[in-house]
Formats: C-alpha cells, sequence, structure tokens
C-alpha cells in the first residue's frame, strides 16, 4: 500500500489514509506529502475521493462504511496496480508462491543502477535504494504480483515471471494447487499482445501450469521461455559455485553462454531468481552489459534474510519466511555460518496457514541447533480450535532431533525469556510475516540496557 502511495504522490496526486500503527512505512509517504493517520475513523475519508484498500480491511471498518453511505468508488489495491500499469509501456510482473518480492526487487534496484529509470512498486523496501516504488518516465514498469487472494487475474503484462507454485493461501484456494492453478491459467490468458511467460520448470507446479497450454494455447501470441538449474531449457544456470561471501554461475541461452554472474546472496533459491531476473531483462532487450555489474551488489530485499543488529558477538537475522518451503530455503542459507550455533525463532502466521500446512511445517526446520516458537500471529483471523503453537511445538519436539522451545508472550516478552540464553557467536534469525520482525529491536534494546546497567 505504500508503495502504491509513493507511485501516486511522484505522479502529482493528492494522497490521504491511515494504518493502525506509525511505521518507517508511514513516515516515507508523509515526507512525499501525504496525510496519514494513525487509527481507522470515518473523519479520516474526504468526501470526494476514490477509496482504496488492502485484503486485510474488512467490510465493517469505519472507513469503508463512509465510503459507502457517500458512494465513493472504492478500489482494491490490485485495482490500483492495474490501473497504474495500463498506463506503462512495457509491463515486467514477478509472480509465484516464493521469490517475487525479491526477483521484482532485484530487477528494479539493476535497472535504477544501470541508469535505465524503471518506474516499481514492489512487496518490500529495496535497502540499497531506500524504497519499495518510483515513479520515472521511462519504458519499463516492474511490479511483484500477489497471488494469495485470486486478484492477479487483473493484471496484463508484457512478460510475467512465473517463480514456482505450490499450496499456500489455503483459506482462499480451498482445493490447493488445483484452484492456484486455474487462476494462473486465467490469468495467463490476460497477457499484452506478444506477451512472454518466463517459467521455471524445475518447479512441478509450473510444469502442470506449461502442460495445460500445450494444450490450450496462450491467448494474444504469447508464449512460453523456460528456465532451470542445469536443465534442457531456454536458460539455465550451469557451473555454480557456492563461495562463504558469493555465488557465481553460467548463464546459457539455448545452449549458448551468455555470461557468468556474481551475486551475494545466499541459497540455490537466490540463484533461481537471478536467473529469472536476468532472463526477464534479456527477453525485454535490455542491454545486458549495463545491468550485469549491479547483480553483485545486490544484497537483498528488506526481512529476506536481513542482518538486522550485532552484540556482544551474537548476530541477529530477520526474514520474511512463513511458508514451509521459504523456512527451509533460509534455513539452509545459515549453513554457511561455520561453527556457530543458529536459533531460528518462528512466529506461525495465520491460524488457517498453520493448521492446513501443518505437516509440511514439521518438516521445514533442518539446519539450526535450535527452534523457538512464539503465539500465532493472527492476521486479523479467529482462533481454530486445537491450532496453537504450543500443540505445535510439542509435536515438533517428536518429530525433529533438534531442541524446541515454545514462548508465549509479546515478541518483547519472547525477546526478554531468550536474551540470558544467548552466546557470544550465536546467530538468532526470526522467521515469519508478523511482529517478529521487531525481535532484533527488542534485543539490541536489552543489550543496551544491560550494558547500562553494568557500568
Amino acid at each position: 500500500m505504500s508503495g502504491l502511495a509513493k507511485y501516486l504522490l511522484q505522479k502529482g496526486y493528492e494522497v490521504s489514509g491511515s494504518d493502525i500503527n506509525d511505521s518507517k512505512y508511514v513516515q516515507k509517504v508523509r515526507e512525499l506529502g501525504a496525510k496519514v493517520y494513525i487509527g481507522h475513523d470515518e473523519d479520516n475519508v474526504p468526501d470526494d475521493c476514490i477509496v482504496v484498500a488492502s485484503t486485510a480491511i474488512r467490510d465493517n471498518n469505519p472507513e469503508i462504511q463512509k465510503a459507502k453511505r457517500l458512494g465513493l468508488p472504492i478500489w482494491h489495491r490490485s485495482d490500483l496496480l492495474a490501473e497504474i500499469a495500463m498506463d506503462e509501456q512495457y509491463f515486467i510482473g514477478y509472480s509465484g508462491t516464493h521469490g517475487k518480492t525479491t526477483t521484482s526487487g532485484l530487477c528494479s534496484y539493476v535497472m535504477e543502477k544501470a541508469g535505465l529509470k524503471p518506474s516499481y512498486v514492489v512487496g518490500g523496501m529495496i535497502p540499497e535504494l531506500d524504497t519499495n516504488a518510483n515513479a520515472a518516465h521511462d519504458k519499463f514498469f516492474i511490479a511483484e504480483l500477489d497471488e494469495s487472494d485470486g486478484t492477479i487475474v487483473k493484471y496484463s503484462p508484457n512478460l510475467v515471471v512465473v517463480n514456482n507454485l505450490e499450496p499456500d493461501h489455503l483459506d482462499f484456494y480451498k482445493n490447493g494447487l488445483e484452484s492456484i492453478l486455474e487462476t494462473f491459467e486465467i490469468f495467463l490468458s490476460n497477457l499484452r499482445e506478444n506477451g512472454i511467460v518466463l517459467a521455471n520448470t524445475d518447479n512441478e507446479g509450473v510444469k502442470r501450469l506449461v502442460k495445460y497450454f500445450s494444450v490450450t494455447p496462450l491467448a494474444h501470441n504469447a508464449k512460453f521461455v523456460t528456465y532451470s538449474i542445469g536443465g534442457n531449457t531456454d536458460y539455465c544456470a550451469k557451473n555454480i559455485n557456492y563461495a562463504e561471501d558469493f555465488t557465481t554461475f553460467d548463464i546459457l541461452y539455448k545452449g549458448e553462454f551468455q555470461t557468468t554472474l556474481k551475486i551475494c546472496l545466499k541459497g540455490v533459491h537466490n540463484v533461481y531468481n537471478s536467473l529469472a531476473v536476468w532472463a526477464s531483462l534479456h527477453q525485454s532487450g535490455v542491454d545486458m552489459n549495463l545491468v550485469n555489474p549491479h547483480f553483485a551488489t545486490f544484497c537483498g530485499m528488506g526481512r529476506r534474510f536481513q542482518k538486522v543488529g550485532e552484540f556482544n558477538g551474537i548476530s541477529i537475522y530477520d526474514d520474511y519466511a512463513h511458508h514451509p518451503t521459504e523456512i527451509k530455503a533460509t534455513l539452509s542459507s545459515s549453513k554457511s555460518f561455520k561453527n556457530r550455533n543458529v536459533i531460528a525463532v518462528f512466529q506461525p502466521h495465520r491460524y488457517t496457514r498453520l493448521q492446513n500446512l501443518w505437516n509440511d511445517f514439521m518438516k521445514a526446520f533442518y539446519d539450526v541447533d535450535k527452534v523457538v516458537v512464539t503465539d500465532v500471529y493472527a492476521a486479523s483471523e479467529d482462533p481454530i480450535d486445537g491450532v496453537n503453537s504450543l500443540a505445535f511445538t510439542n509435536e515438533l519436539k517428536e518429530k525433529i532431533d533438534i531442541p524446541c522451545e515454545y514462548i508465549s508472550g509479546s515478541i518483547k516478552e519472547v525477546a526478554q525469556k531468550l536474551y540470558p540464553e544467548l552466546k557470544q557467536g550465536d546467530i538468532v534469525i526470526g522467521l515469519g510475516a508478523g511482529t517478529i520482525t521487531n525481535l532484533g529491536k527488542e534485543l539490541l534494546a536489552l543489550s543496551k540496557e544491560k550494558i547500562g546497567v553494568g557500568n
């Protein structure tokens, strides 16, 4: 929502809005001229405006209720993004269950650094650019396309990357992967003329999507272009070398060597992410010599294995991972920390996700020395009987040979209980899409407090 607000403000629109808490996102849009209220109240709504809401806003919200009484247009955030994209010359979208924030952010970053002046709206902060959106006046528009609520069918990109497709958001997709595939079939029928679908065929869900369209051709002369690691695909990554501080790999297109790409992101999932971005720009006609050097200077998106603090030789990382596959990918990256004690602090996100993916979460926690589970972050959901963090932790203890501990209370209380257990050299990784992002801040505050007392 803040990215959309920034884009509109840069285009000269008058923007106001509200949020339940003040934050760095609120501050950024205020600095650009937005009027932002803390707390939802009908008095916040002007008498003549378009009201834009995210999926998290319910119909009984007082601002929505006032907009209905006044007969004001009420748009979902996806309606606004689709409207913006419609006016952009060349629209590149990044989609899939995982990796869309990193790929859209990486694409925006390397193009910005190459002086190509892209416009973009992505789902997380790009730390090196200190923003998640930009309204430029050049050819390319880049966006993260969210499938969680089915609204992805509203977009019509020139090129779309499908990173992967797996069961998620099962509160919306009642038939799991089948429902997701049906939504993507509709979405891909809406591409612009001569559109391109860049598909990761190492992923089983994406492979099924490609197979469907081998029988039912894409509309508007659109086509599939495939990518993989080491496979017989249009683009592939080979000769991958994982070093402690960087990864290198060769990129081949139709069997021909193109370049050796260097990235400082960890894990095989980031080889896929970087390959997808490189291929999408190559397909879009970008001069790759301009962008190639900048892949090596991209250090990841905010909340994607982001180092948020260090004290007494203890390092704190924050990661948005809230799906079993994302957690596995993040924790596999921690293997690069040689001879250090790694503690994963997991905050389950939504009762429905924990319930629907319970068994998959049981298989997600490896490559660490301890797992701490906090209370579920409800994200406006009501509790589900028997689906809670204590029950989850007790079962996890039986399933894995790693010490597991449930710590109840707020993230501040979690930090207070965890802090005395930490030792020099420990790595703490917070995992989840909710308030777990505050864990680093709370631990750092405790370290300063202890130093103050000691002095």
